[in-house]
């Protein structure tokens, strides 16, 4: 009887030993699992853009410092859809067509029946400018003028803008500079910058404000191909147009508040009401 009673006291705590040795194991994969999420978490954190900060006081290059960018503006991994629908929405907004054709009321002529109604053994007609006839007027043709406004979502606007400027830094097409102040006006000194610093063939300036330097200003009136822009006008389709974007420190940093607070947005509904069309 003592046997069958210490064998089933033995069963009893091995099992239980078992049991807390299985616990003891799920806590430590747990732990495990938990440091692993920690790890990702630290690995998955983007450094920030480091750009160089140049000088436009002269034709040859120098570093003046380096500024930090949000890797969430300028380097996203670019929708190359989200861009395309920017360039199709800023072309088409604009463009309203005139092309116009008439109506069996406003083509000359055909103003008497053209036979009787019934007893000719001909089909009824009323007039020999209905769409029927040669030379009628056009049952379905274009009406001038025709609008193809239409309003592109807003965010699809601010990821554009997002994509558009990664795709200028990953591709060293944007440069940062200090200020636009230049030495003297003459067009010359533009020309050979830009040539010096292989900027390409067409450039844009942006600024913060509305009111540019009065060298720069007088420099560019003569030359087609360089252009300067506020930060409130800066779009996809101008940015895609020239192939180097310069922008000033400050205009940098106003454009990085900017989306990075629109990127962040709580409340969007009151945002998109604003640009509804059925307004």
């Amino acid at each position: 009887m003592l046997k069958i009673v210490r064998n089933s006291a033995g069963k009893l705590l091995n099992s239980q030993f078992g049991q807390l040795a299985l616990i003891g194991q799920c806590r430590t994969v747990a732990i495990q699992q938990q440091n692993q999420l920690q790890t990702i978490d630290i690995k998955s954190y983007r450094e920030p853009r480091s750009v160089w900060i140049e000088n436009l006081d002269a034709v040859e290059e120098r570093k003046l410092g380096i500024m930090e960018l949000s890797p969430e503006v300028f380097g996203a991994a670019p929708r190359i859809d989200i861009v395309h629908q920017n360039i199709e929405w800023q072309r088409k907004y604009r463009f309203v067509s005139f092309a116009h054709s008439k109506t069996r009321n406003e083509v000359r002529g055909g103003g008497r029946k053209p036979w009787p109604q019934k007893g000719g053994g001909r089909a009824r007609h009323g007039s020999i400018r209905s769409p029927l006839f040669r030379g009628g007027g056009i049952a379905h043709g274009p009406r001038s003028p025709t609008t193809h406004f239409y309003m592109l979502p807003y965010f699809n606007r601010v990821l554009g803008l997002v994509s558009t400027l990664s795709i200028k830094l990953a591709q060293d097409d944007l440069h940062i500079v200090q200020d636009l102040q230049i030495p003297t006006d003459d067009p010359q000194f533009i020309k050979d910058l830009v040539q010096e610093r292989c900027w390409g063939p067409s450039v844009l300036f942006v600024d913060s404000g509305d009111f540019m330097p009065r060298n720069i200003t007088a420099g560019l009136e003569e030359i087609d191909h360089i252009n300067m822009m506020p930060v409130y006008g800066l779009n996809v389709y101008s940015m895609l147009k020239h192939c180097t974007l310069v922008l000033t420190k400050d205009a940098a940093e106003e454009i990085e508040t900017k989306l990075l607070e629109q990127l962040h947005l709580n409340d969007t509904r009151n945002v998109m009401n604003k640009f509804r069309t059925s307004q």
